[in-house]
Parts: C-alpha cells; structure tokens; sequence
C-alpha cells in the first residue's frame, strides 16, 4: 500500500472498549501511517427524540475514550489529533468530517454484534464501507494480551 493511503487516516471509536480494540489493531500496522491519526467518535443526536444522555456527559465519555487511544499510542512516532463530531446518521458524519479534515482514508476495526443487532440498529461499518468514497481499511481485531 501506498504512503498516501495512510498519510491522514481517520479512526473512528465508538465506545472504550471500541478504542482499545481498534487502537491494538492500528498499533500492528502504525508502521504504515505516514502522517497523523485523527481519533473521531461520532455523538449522535437523535433528530427530535429525547436523547438517551446528556451532551456534557456523552463529551465527557468520548474524552475517556480518547484518553485511552492516547495511552495506547504514545510509544509510537505518531501525531494523534482528536475531533469530537454531531449527526444524526454516524457513517455519514465520519465520511463528511474525513473530508473536511482531508483525510487519505478511514482506517477501523469492525465490531462485534448479532446479525439482529446490526438489521435494527443498522451497520455502521457496512455503511463506511459502502458508501465512502474515500478508500476505508478494515482491520482485523487483535486479541488482547494479558500483562503477566
């Protein structure tokens, strides 16, 4: 792969344990990233129906997430830059801030979920790869090492 695929990759969270996963898999392949990793987590608005939290507290939360790619990433020649982002459809928030920020590509590990979970829900991660038209890299989850 190019250089240029991984000169500016946005690396969408979801959750903590969304940013460990993926920041155990990004650290396998940091090597590759040429330029900076932008850690986004999408607040999502729920378009008129009360949300399930607060904004400060879902903004405080996104913070921990962020904190724990940071730990995770810190031993490595990296620049991390953070964005918190708002929008009612998540894929579609990432693809449009990946443009805004001039990003070469989305770079996530897919989660974990019943196929029944997804269908209600919906599928972020088929979206992202679905609808971007910026190139998307789908990592493998890494499994956890234990400290000992």
């Amino acid at each position: 792969m190019s250089d240029s695929l991984f000169s500016r990759v946005i690396v969408p969270v979801a959750s903590k344990d969304d940013a460990r996963a993926t920041t155990r898999a990004l650290a396998s392949h940091v090597d590759s990233v040429a330029g900076t990793v932008v850690a986004v987590h999408v607040i999502e608005k729920a378009g008129g129906a009360p949300d399930k939290a607060s904004v400060e507290q879902r903004e405080r939360d996104t913070e921990e997430m962020f904190d724990i790619v940071r730990a995770q990433l810190e031993e490595y020649d990296v620049d991390l830059e953070t964005e918190i982002l708002y929008g009612t459809d998540v894929a579609e928030t990432i693809v449009e801030a990946a443009h805004e920020m001039d990003a070469s590509s989305i770079v996530f590990t897919p989660r974990g979920g019943s196929r029944w979970i997804r269908l209600l829900a919906g599928d972020v991660a088929l979206s992202l790869i679905s609808e971007s038209d910026l190139p998307v890299v789908v990592l493998p989850d890494e499994p956890e090492v234990e400290d000992g």
